[in-house]
This record gives structure tokens, C-alpha cells and sequence, in this order.
């Protein structure tokens, strides 16, 4: 096979017995050269191509052989989702061919932000990173809250272990028990930064519901439930019931807690008696305008890979991921820790998003209005 002929004062023949033409470009400081392969036989045409061929031509059973992943954890150590991932990593890795390692790292900020952004734009697209995701950033785009670089309709989403279903809840020593008495009257919550649950969902029910929370911001995470229980506000509404769950179990055990109020697409089956916010609204408009809200909160502890991972891995991370989720030993430790398990598949997640980034304009700006 020939090739173009470039001109010039040299010619060299390589090891493989490839002969280059050299042309020297004099206007470098220091010379360099330019080179075509004027004779290149079909033999080391096969082989030229073999050694160019992506790694995504390693069989996927393979891949994994030996291999640490990496799962980038959205938030602090310590926390809710932290406890999700880490114990969904020390059992995941039982269901991956090759008997790989996970380890997490975790990379807050910005409301989960920093790790889509870095899973999305920096992380390696052949299945070793995925990352555990916080439920409301891939929403975020669509209300114009975007503050990271990814399109969340383009990621291998791989499953989310348990929905993430808010409740509204008052210390037992408060007078407010009741979703119909904090429409009676104003009831102190607590809440964190100003786009947070706790500052989101009483601004949802005081709008549609027509409650009387008053929020006071500027609580770390973990002191959000302990002014309450210091005496210092009256509640917290828009923490995961599973969280409260998990943090404080002897709250629950002991009966400190009146749950007012519980706000997801679905009742949560521990709570039959308590009042759903969608159930509270009458009004469609209003009703949509909640749903469309609540896909956020549906997508509970959502787990993804970059976008462009070969299909034949991600099939591999999701059985695996699925997997985990059925295996004793992990439903014991999640029993163990207070987690909720009520998972979604990752095209149950695809589908979730494709509903919301199709809602209609109006309801989609609607809806913008209460998510901070």
C-alpha cells in the first residue's frame, strides 16, 4: 500500500523495515520533522490497526479483573447518603467479575455539584468510577439551578438503592402534632443552607398546603436535628425519613417524634396513617406542580457512571448493583443501620427523567419558584 510521498533531503528505514521520507522545517529553533510512510504492507497495516484499538475491545468479564473502582461519594463522610454508598461498596464487589475493590471517595460541595461535574467532564469513561449522587442534582438543570457542567439525561445510570421521601416532623414536646395544626398556627423548623430540603419542603407546604413553618437557616447538617432536640426550634420539616431513620433510631424507638406530614410520589409503607402531601391537594395544577417536584425526591440515593461507558459494563455494574441489593449479608447491614431499601433500576431512573424534562414549560416554571 502507498501513501502520499512527502519530499525531503531524508529517508530513514525503521526496525519493522518501514521506509519515512523526513522533511526538516527550518523555521523551528530547533529542527523537527515531518514524515509519511511511503510503503506500508497489509501485514503491518493489521498490525498498526491492533495496536491502535481502544480498550473497550477487552472482554467485559475481563476488565474488571483486579481493578479498584472509584465511586465518588457527593457528600461529607458521616452522613446519610455516605452510609448508603460505602455500604453498597463493601458488598457490590462480591457480583463483579474479577473480584475487584471499591473504594470511595468522597467530594462535597456545591449541593453535589462537584462530584457530577467530575464524574460527567473528568472521570474516566471505560466503568472503573461511577458515583453516588445526591437525588435532587440531576433536576437541577431543568429549574435552572444548574450550577455544575453535565447533562443529566446523558449518564450511565446504574440504580438508586432507596427513594427518598421527606417528612415533616415536631418534638414530642411541641403542641403542633398535627398537619392540621401547623395550619393553624406558626411552628419553628430548623433547617441548613438555603437550598436544602429543609428549607424547600416548608416552602412547598406553606404554598400548596397552606402550613405556618417559619424557617431558621444556618444550621450545620448534624444540628439540624439537635436544636430540635434542644429545645431550640419545634421541628424540621424536608429531612429523608430514612435519614431520621438511620441518625436517630432511638427517637423512634423511644416515640419522641410527631410526624406530621410525608412528602414523596408514594406513601411510605412504614407510615399508613400519615397524611401525603399529594393527597392534601385538590387542585391538578397544584397536584403537578408537586409531582413534578417529587421526581427529584423519587430518585432517592441514585448511583451513575459517566456517559459513553461501553454497554456491556454498565449491564455488568447494574446486575451487580441489583444483586447487592438482594444479598443477606447486605440486608442485614442495612437493617442493621436503619436504611431504607426500596430500590429503583437505572431505566427506571432514565425514565423518571425523561417524565420530568418533558413537563410543560409553565408547570416546569412553577415549580422552579419553590425549589431554592
Amino acid at each position: 500500500m502507498n501513501l502520499a510521498n512527502c519530499h525531503g533531503p531524508r529517508t530513514r528505514t525503521t526496525q519493522a523495515g518501514v521506509r519515512l521520507n523526513l522533511v526538516e522545517l527550518a523555521s523551528d529553533v530547533r529542527p523537527r520533522y515531518v514524515c509519511t510512510m511511503i510503503k506500508l504492507t497489509p501485514a503491518l497495516l493489521l498490525a498498526a490497526l491492533v495496536a491502535i484499538s481502544p480498550a473497550r475491545a477487552q472482554p467485559a468479564s475481563e476488565f474488571y479483573k483486579g481493578k479498584q473502582i472509584t465511586m465518588l461519594v457527593s457528600t461529607a463522610a458521616g452522613g446519610g447518603y455516605d452510609t448508603y454508598a460505602r455500604t453498597l461498596a463493601r458488598h457490590m464487589v462480591k457480583y463483579i467479575p474479577g473480584n475487584p475493590t471499591i473504594v470511595p471517595k468522597n467530594t462535597p460541595g456545591a449541593d453535589g455539584a462537584i462530584a457530577a461535574s467530575t464524574l460527567y467532564n473528568n472521570a474516566p469513561k471505560d466503568g472503573s468510577t461511577f458515583a453516588a449522587l445526591t437525588n435532587g442534582i440531576a433536576m437541577d438543570p431543568l429549574f435552572n439551578k444548574f450550577i455544575g457542567r453535565f447533562d443529566a439525561q446523558k449518564f450511565s445510570w446504574i440504580g438508586s438503592i432507596g427513594k427518598l421521601m421527606n417528612a415533616c416532623v415536631t418534638w414530642y414536646t411541641s403542641p403542633v402534632k398535627t398537619i392540621e395544626q401547623a395550619r393553624q398556627r406558626e411552628v419553628i423548623v430548623s433547617a441548613s443552607g438555603a437550598t436544602s430540603n429543609s428549607v424547600m419542603m416548608p416552602k412547598i407546604a406553606n404554598t400548596l398546603l397552606g402550613t405556618k413553618f417559619k424557617v431558621i437557616t444556618g444550621y450545620a447538617d448534624p444540628d439540624v436535628t439537635l436544636a430540635m432536640e434542644r429545645g431550640e426550634v419545634e421541628g424540621v420539616c424536608g429531612l429523608a425519613y430514612t435519614t431520621l431513620k438511620a441518625t436517630h433510631p432511638q427517637w423512634f424507638q423511644e416515640k419522641k417524634l410527631n410526624i406530621l406530614l410525608q412528602i414523596g410520589l408514594n406513601k411510605f409503607p412504614d407510615l399508613p396513617n400519615v397524611p401525603s402531601a399529594l393527597d392534601l391537594i385538590s387542585d391538578p395544577g397544584k397536584k403537578r406542580i408537586l409531582e413534578l417536584i417529587l421526581i427529584r425526591q423519587e430518585m432517592g440515593r441514585p448511583f451513575a457512571a459517566p456517559p459513553g461507558v461501553p454497554a456491556e459494563r454498565i449491564a455488568i455494574l447494574r446486575q451487580a448493583f441489583e444483586a447487592t441489593l438482594k444479598d443477606p449479608a447486605f440486608l442485614s447491614d442495612a437493617k442493621r443501620l436503619q436504611m431504607e431499601i426500596d430500590p429503583l433500576t437505572g431505566p427506571e431512573i432514565e425514565k423518571l427523567l425523561a417524565t420530568a424534562y418533558s413537563a410543560p414549560k409553565a408547570v416546569v416554571a412553577e415549580a422552579a419558584k419553590l425549589v431554592p
